[in-house]
């Protein structure tokens, strides 16, 4: 069939304005969403990072906190706005490879695409200071040895840091009983009052108290050691780095928005990450500045996610 004039005009149109309209994106400012409360350490993380990336963008970042549902409000908002690269979510780990394992969530890991992560915090495994061991690989002996008699916080029941160590535990053959709480900071609040005999969350709320000789940390769930806590065993200390679940951070758009977009934001992002702002922000809290691209964002989520569906399993975790 032979097109008339007017038709093939309109179509060489269309296939010149596509990548010109890649090319030349943003035209106009950038919503970030963060699906936390403002004041946390993703919500510092997060507008410092978009700070630094609209240099390069030349471009408003703006950042709105839509927080509930454990991050799911926000994240369902990212994934349902227009693929067009004017909106971005700037999220933790949590609801996209967590969350999804003991909440009814309203999206799939297939409505969005990762752009790349910043970096992590180790959780931190904590013992009373009397505990029997010096290290990670005495307390998980002591704890193996000791089956249901120990009894470790978290930070709410189906949450990355239960998760985390059970995933630990059950490479290791070790049973715990877990008590869950609001968070990292009333876990340790309980923890120094004696009522648990360890401590798991992040590092910032229990770390003054270690050095203060009211807690023994003894084991991190990142593979590498970390400088906030030098005294505490990383997973490849004790034979376990492929058991790393840690807290990280990164960006994330609708799935179907242009390739050509999310690489022109990858490559923003990337470099705000690797500014001193950004590391010197995340160094305070006790962070690692580790920059991944969108390719080994994507394959950490997909990993992720598929390690703690097992672990989720195997402990029966029921969703809400």
């Amino acid at each position: 069939m032979k097109l008339s004039p007017i038709c093939l005009s309109v179509l060489a149109t269309f296939a010149i304005s596509a990548p010109v309209s890649a090319q030349s994106f943003p035209t106009k400012s950038i919503t970030v969403i963060i699906p936390a409360a403002p004041g946390g350490g993703t919500d510092t993380f997060g507008r410092k990072v978009s700070e630094e990336a609209q240099k390069e963008l030349k471009q408003t970042l703006a950042v709105e906190n839509r927080g509930g549902g454990s991050g799911s409000v926000g994240l369902a908002q990212i994934v349902t706005a227009k693929p067009d690269g004017y909106t971005v979510g700037f999220v933790w780990n949590s609801p996209l490879t967590t969350t999804p394992h003991s909440l009814n969530v309203p999206y799939k890991n297939t409505d969005y695409s990762a752009l790349m992560s910043i970096g992590y915090s180790s959780y931190v495994i904590c013992a009373q200071p009397d505990f029997p061991a010096k290290d990670g690989k005495e307390m998980l002996a002591v704890l193996k040895a000791n089956p249901g008699k120990y009894t470790i916080g978290n930070d709410g029941v189906g949450g990355t840091m239960q998760l985390a160590s059970e995933r630990i535990f059950a490479k290791a053959g070790i049973k715990v009983k877990q008590v869950p709480f609001k968070g990292a900071g009333d876990t340790a609040k309980n923890f120094l009052g004696g009522h648990i005999d360890l401590y798991g969350g992040s590092i910032p709320p229990i770390q003054q108290h270690a050095k203060a000789g009211k807690a023994k940390c003894l084991l991190l769930t990142s593979a590498e050691k970390n400088d906030a806590l030098p005294e505490a065993s990383s997973l490849t200390d004790v034979g376990m780095p492929g058991e790393e679940t840690v807290l990280w951070w990164g960006l994330i758009v609708p799935a179907k928005t242009p390739q050509a977009i999310k690489d022109r934001l990858e490559k923003a992002f990337m470099n705000a990450t690797n500014s001193d702002s950004v590391k010197d922000a995340m160094a305070k809290q006790g962070a690692v500045n580790r920059p991944l691209g969108a390719a080994e964002t994507n394959k950490l989520i997909t990993s992720e996610y598929a390690a703690l569906e097992q672990v989720a399993k195997g402990i029966g975790l029921q969703k809400k």
